[in-house]
Parts: structure tokens; C-alpha cells; sequence
């Protein structure tokens, strides 16, 4: 690593986390690159598996009080250190002014987490830049505040479209101390963030992509038989804006002829209702919860199965998808998609060349099982199309080369 890089700090909401490998992906390559940073994560861990990803990262990991109340030692340390900072009576304001917007306990929680970085920090960091726009970035902005830092953010779906627009246009306005710039992950979300920036230029297109060296290409798939099982698998936690009930429902709704079971991958909050659902449909013997996995094992799922299934939706709440990561990861699997055109997916996915996108309603995620199904040649055919796309537009390289151009500007400007 150059010893001569900027020195960043890097936010993250948790670290390590298995459902954002995409965050673990981008950041090993920004050391490859040659920036030299620590990560400050919000909260614990709360996973025991780690994807080899994660462990290729070079850097100490700090983690900010996830409660005030559990530190108060380290607290009342850091606002001591923190008052006398010049610019601690103006992140007080900005943060009072966004207490009686939001008065939240989380928002009391961001302005003391900034206390202690701030305090914290070391002497020769330049620029902060923080992983999702709401409270990573809230704590990013005070910080940055007190210590007289630019900062920078990367937004990708949730974030965008649950924050209020009043806090996401002054995190992109310099008289509110906005950030230096933003990325995001999706057209769609740049938009949106675009027009609630005082300089459109100050939100940056970057997808993330995929480092293929990390998904070695597999044979070509052969044609499965007509007759032959038919494996499905889906990635994604087990919320509500994946979808997975409706696709419980589909389900129920596939005919008798087809042989059929379903994988899934990863945890979430809906896991006893989902398994409920799925015993009450009488589905209970043609599903596997495998729970969290860590990357090769996901991998080794994706080379067995005939069908990625991933049937996001917009949640009551506004959370949806970005394009998620995991698509072009079955892309690199030769792995044929099953979607939604929700977001950002229509992105990578066009419906009948590179995948099939179907509304969520469970009679037509039934009918486009049932479809691919009965067309192995065309499935594969998609599948193929998906991963050449993926190979020619979608890596991860260009990507980084453009964020690090971002990043290594604000350091600079931050000598």
C-alpha cells in the first residue's frame, strides 16, 4: 500500500456484514488502489460467518458506542475533547435543528457516535466518507463539522427512499455543509438525488459491479431435461421488500407436474412467518432455509441450481431494492434470473434477453416459473446473454477508478 495516500475514514452501519458484500468488495479494492483508511462501524457485529472477502481487508475496524448508555466513560471523554473543537457549537446547531425534525432517540445517538469519532479520529485524517446516506452519513456531517473535514457519501436504495427530503437536500447543499460529493448505485437514484442538489455534479453514477475474480466463470450450463427436478434458488434477506411471500404464494399456485424445490439464502426478521407460510400452503417439504452463508457456499448453491428467483417489490414504507449485487452475481454463474422491474434491476436485466422480469403478483411469478421451466434452451440462452452484459458493462473496475478519483480529490482538498 502507497504510504503516501490519503488517509480516510471510512463509516459503515455494521462491520462485517454478510448481506453487503458489495460495501467489503468496494472497499478491499480502494486499499488495492492504494488509499489508506479505518473503518468506523455504528453498530457490532451480529453474525459468526464472514465471507474471505472480509478478511482481505487491511485496516483496523473501531466501533463508535452502538448505546451511549453502554460507554459513558468513553462519552464523556470524547465530549470533552469534542466542545473545544472550533467547529463544535455549529454541528451542535445543525444537529438541534435536525433533533426538532426528527426527535428520535436515533438522532441522539448519531450527534454523540460524531462526538467520539471526532474526538477520536486520528491527527492526519482528511475526508470522511460514509456507506449509506441516513445515519452513517448523519454522523459522517456532524463529524466533519466539528473537525472542519469534507465529507462524502455512497447511497444506495434504502436509504434514498425512506430519508425525508429535507435531510437528503442539506446533506447536498454546501450552505448546509452538505457533502463534497455523493454516489449512488442506480439511475434512478441519481435522479432523485440530483434534484435536491444545489450542483447536479455533486452526485456521481457508480455501480457497483462485480469483481469477477472472485466468481470464477463455470462451464457452460447443459440443457436440463424436461422431466428432471427443477432447483430454484434465492439470495436476499428475509424482509419485506424482497418479496418472498408472494413468491410462497406462487408457489402453491405451480402445476402438480413440475418437480420443484426452492434454496434459500440468508436471515431476516420474517423467517418465522415465512416458514409458517410456507408449512400452512403444505410447501414445507419442497423448501430449504439454509440461513446465512458466506460467498463460496452461496457460489456452490448458484452452480447447482436452474433458477435464480429474486421477486422484489416496493415495501409499505418506500424501501425497495437498488440493482442488487446478487443478480450480477448469478450472471456470473451462468445462472438464469427470474426478476421484478423494480428500481434499478431493468438495468441489468431486459426482460426476455438477459432474464425474465414479472410483476410480483403470485399467479404471474407462477406462470414465469412454470415458462422458464418448460424452456430449458431459452433459460440458457438468457443466462448467457446476462453474462455477457455482465462482463462487458458491468465489472467492478471502472467504478472504483471513478470513486477513487472522487475520494482521492476531497483528501486534497482537505490538505
Amino acid at each position: 500500500m502507497n504510504a503516501k495516500s490519503p488517509k480516510l475514514a471510512v463509516l459503515v452501519k455494521g462491520w462485517p456484514r454478510l448481506s453487503e458484500t458489495f460495501i467489503a468488495q468496494e472497499l478491499v479494492a480502494l486499499q488495492e488502489a492504494g488509499h489508506q483508511f479505518d473503518i468506523w462501524s455504528l453498530r457490532h457485529p451480529t453474525e459468526t460467518k464472514r465471507h474471505p472477502l472480509h478478511d482481505r481487508f487491511q485496516g483496523q475496524v473501531h466501533y463508535l458506542p452502538e448505546y451511549l448508555y453502554e460507554e459513558p466513560r468513553r462519552l464523556e471523554a470524547a465530549r470533552s475533547v469534542a466542545t473545544r473543537l472550533p467547529g463544535y457549537d455549529k454541528a451542535y446547531q445543525v444537529w438541534r435543528q435536525d433533533l426538532r425534525r426528527d426527535p428520535s432517540h436515533n438522532r441522539i445517538r448519531r450527534f454523540g457516535q460524531a462526538c467520539v469519532l471526532a474526538a477520536e479520529l486520528p491527527a492526519q485524517t482528511r475526508a470522511l466518507y460514509a456507506h449509506f446516506m441516513h445515519t452513517p452519513s448523519s454522523v459522517a456531517r456532524y463529524t466533519a463539522i466539528m473537525r472542519d473535514l469534507p465529507w462524502s457519501f455512497s447511497a444506495h436504495a434504502k436509504d434514498i427512499w425512506t430519508s425525508p427530503d429535507w435531510e437528503k437536500r442539506e446533506k447536498l447543499q454546501s450552505a448546509t455543509h452538505g457533502a463534497a460529493f455523493g454516489a449512488t448505485c442506480t439511475t434512478i437514484g441519481a435522479a432523485h438525488l440530483r434534484g435536491l442538489a444545489d450542483d447536479p455534479g455533486r452526485v456521481d453514477l457508480i455501480y457497483h459491479g462485480l469483481d469477477l475474480s472472485r466468481f470464477p466463470a463455470p462451464p457452460k450450463r447443459s440443457l436440463r431435461a424436461m422431466d428432471a427436478p427443477f432447483h430454484m434458488l434465492s439470495v436476499g434477506r428475509l424482509v419485506e421488500k424482497k418479496g418472498f411471500d408472494r413468491l410462497i404464494e406462487a408457489f402453491a399456485r405451480l402445476p402438480q407436474t413440475l418437480d420443484w424445490c426452492w434454496i434459500h439464502i440468508g436471515g431476516g426478521n420474517l423467517s418465522d412467518a415465512l416458514k409458517a407460510q410456507a408449512e400452512a400452503a403444505g410447501l414445507g417439504n419442497r423448501i430449504i432455509w439454509k440461513g446465512a452463508c458466506d460467498q463460496p457456499e452461496v457460489i456452490a448453491e448458484m452452480r447447482k441450481a436452474d433458477l435464480f428467483v429474486l421477486p422484489s417489490r416496493v415495501a409499505e414504507n418506500g424501501d425497495r431494492d437498488g440493482l442488487p449485487n446478487v443478480l450480477m452475481e448469478a450472471a456470473s454463474q451462468r445462472l438464469p434470473i427470474l426478476s421484478t422491474p423494480v428500481s434499478a434491476i431493468p438495468e441489468f436485466i431486459e426482460t426476455g434477453t438477459h432474464g425474465v422480469l414479472s410483476s410480483d403478483d403470485p399467479q404471474a411469478l407462477a406462470a414465469a416459473i412454470t415458462d422458464i421451466a418448460r424452456q430449458p434452451d431459452k433459460a440458457v440462452g438468457m443466462a448467457e446473454a446476462a453474462y455477457d452484459r455482465l462482463i462487458a458493462e458491468f465489472r467492478m473496475e471502472p467504478g472504483i477508478r471513478r470513486l477513487s478519483d472522487r475520494l482521492n480529490a476531497i483528501c486534497a482538498d482537505g490538505v
